[in-house]
Order: C-alpha cells, then sequence, then structure tokens
C-alpha cells in the first residue's frame, strides 16, 4: 500500500480529506493517506509552505513532494529537499485567473468606473476603442499567463506577451530578455504580472521600467508582491504615468490597514483572491502524479530549483 503524508495546516485537511480519497478511488490506487505517518514509511508529501514540516531529512522514502500551492518560492530554498517537487497546476485555479484577469482587463478597457462610481451624476459620454484597438501586454507566460493571454486573444484584443526565455504561443506578439521587456512595456496600454517571485523578478516594476509605459496605462498584479517596487507604483499613479492600478497580491498580507494602497483613490485592493486552488481539480493533479510516480512516467510541472519555479 503506498502511504501518502498530508503536509498542510488542518483546516486544509477538512477541506481536501474527501476530494483526496475520491480522486485517489477514480484512479484505483489503494492508500494510506493521513496527516500522520512515520517519516521513513511516506511515499509521497501532499505539501504545502505554511506547514509544520520544514526537516525534509527523516523521509529517507519518500518519491516526490507535492505541492498545493502554485507558488513555491517558500520551499525551493530548503536544502533538506533532495526528492523531486512539483508545483500545483490545476484547472480551476487557471479558470479563476483567467476569469479575474478577464474582469478587470474589461473594467480598464471599457472604462466603467466611470459610470460604476459617479458621484457627480454626470453625463459623461465616451466611446472605448475596440478590442481590436488596444495592447495588453502579460508579463509571464506560464501556464496561467498563457490562459489569460490566449483568452484576451480571443477576445479581439493584440496581446503581447513577455518571459524570461522564449516563448511561442500562437497569436501572441511573444517577446524575451531585457531588449523585449522594454519593448512590452512600450505597448502595454494595460500590463498584467504573473510572473514567479525570483531574485531576477523583484521589482521588475520599478520607477524606470513603469515609465515606459505608455503614459496613462493601467496595472493589474495578480502575480507576486514583490514584482512590484510600491514606493515607484504611488509615484507613479501621483504623477498619472499609471492611472489605476487592481493589485490583489502584496510583500505583506493581510495588508496592513495603514498600507497607503488603501487609501489611494487609483488603486484597487483585492484580498488574493484572483485564484484559489479548488479541492477537487487540485486533488486530480496531485493524484495524476501519484499515479506516475507508481507508473514509472515522469512527474508533471517539476519545479527547476535552479530557476525558483
Amino acid at each position: 500500500m503506498i502511504n501518502i503524508l498530508f503536509a498542510a495546516r488542518p483546516e486544509r485537511w477538512v477541506t481536501y480529506e474527501q476530494p483526496l480519497h475520491d480522486a485517489l478511488d477514480a484512479a484505483g490506487i489503494t492508500a494510506h493517506l493521513a496527516q500522520d505517518i512515520a517519516p521513513t514509511d511516506v511515499d509521497y508529501i501532499i505539501y504545502a509552505p505554511n506547514s509544520d514540516l520544514q526537516d525534509f531529512t527523516p523521509y529517507t522514502r519518500a518519491r516526490a513532494v507535492l505541492n498545493l500551492w502554485a507558488g513555491v518560492e517558500q520551499i525551493t530554498g530548503n536544502e533538506t529537499l533532495k526528492i523531486p517537487l512539483a508545483r500545483m497546476v490545476d484547472p480551476g485555479l487557471t479558470k479563476g485567473m483567467v476569469e479575474w484577469v478577464t474582469g478587470h482587463v474589461m473594467r480598464y478597457h471599457l472604462g466603467m468606473d466611470a459610470h460604476i462610481v459617479n458621484p457627480s451624476h454626470a453625463w459623461e459620454v465616451f466611446t472605448p476603442p475596440l478590442a481590436q484597438e488596444r495592447n495588453i501586454v502579460i508579463l509571464g507566460l506560464g501556464a496561467l499567463g498563457t490562459a489569460c493571454a490566449q483568452t484576451l486573444l480571443g477576445l479581439g484584443f493584440r496581446v503581447t506577451g513577455w518571459s524570461r526565455s522564449p516563448k511561442d504561443v500562437q497569436g501572441v506578439n511573444c517577446l524575451h530578455g531585457d531588449d523585449g521587456l522594454n519593448k512590452a512595456l512600450e505597448l502595454a496600454e494595460i500590463a498584467v504580472t504573473l510572473l514567479p517571485d525570483t531574485s531576477s523578478t523583484t521589482d521588475i516594476l520599478n520607477a524606470q521600467t513603469l515609465a515606459m509605459m505608455p503614459r496613462g496605462a493601467f496595472l493589474i498584479n495578480p502575480g507576486r508582491g514583490p514584482l512590484i517596487d510600491d514606493g515607484a507604483l504611488i509615484g507613479a499613479l501621483d504623477s498619472g504615468q499609471i492611472a489605476h492600478a487592481t493589485l490583489d497580491v502584496f510583500r505583506t498580507e493581510p495588508l496592513p490597514k495603514n498600507d497607503p494602497y488603501w487609501a489611494h483613490p487609483q488603486v484597487t485592493v483585492t484580498p488574493h483572491i484572483a485564484a484559489e486552488t479548488r479541492a477537487s481539480t487540485a486533488s486530480q493533479a496531485v493524484v495524476e502524479n501519484i499515479r506516475r510516480g507508481e507508473a514509472g512516467e515522469p512527474f508533471l510541472n517539476l519545479v527547476d530549483r535552479a530557476l525558483g519555479y
């Protein structure tokens, strides 16, 4: 029998216990799934980086760590972790992110705030451009960025994507490297940041790069808080370089009540809700990797520890 350790906060066990059992049954896998298994008996670890398990040394039999989060920056530097680490790529999470991003892009594209928040009751008539006349830039072409780019492309937008390494997404203007970033930002009437949190992406949007965007551009960040130099963004908002920003992720969460983002009239704060892992679909993704491990097939969505994602 396979022994699977669930190493996450107790409230997650309540959410995941039945969906994981259902997914194991559907895959025909007989397993002992529990929160407490002797380390030397564990075959797979279903893991959340904020769990109490931080030393992987005793887990000598374990074949893989299967992360419940899309983000892995809190675990990639753990020197005791020597076995494969798979990040979460959950179809439900992806769909949630696509819907959230699309909603906020459309809000900015159509200028909806002028009518939703209209304290003066002004009869302001304006005609927004068609989607085909609007440049959207997606920073980060991983699974989430690619899905968002494809959806926005389907709505008719001119979509440019930027990534550190070369990518090819049909219909999307794909750029990479430092020169590619500059070119992408120059087009970014609406920018969406979906990059991982690594040493090379920290403060990638700073005073210099924000100034490259068209004046009056919009910024949407459902990716990682450290991607943005917060002081630089406040300055760009105050000057009108950036017209408005919707921020879902922050360096400190929950966002402190005295943070200037709360009071800024050109900032929308959402409480890290852009994409939430769904237990039913995430369980299927985890169990598929367990099935692969038992069948001797390659694991899906393995993390490159050198790159940090």
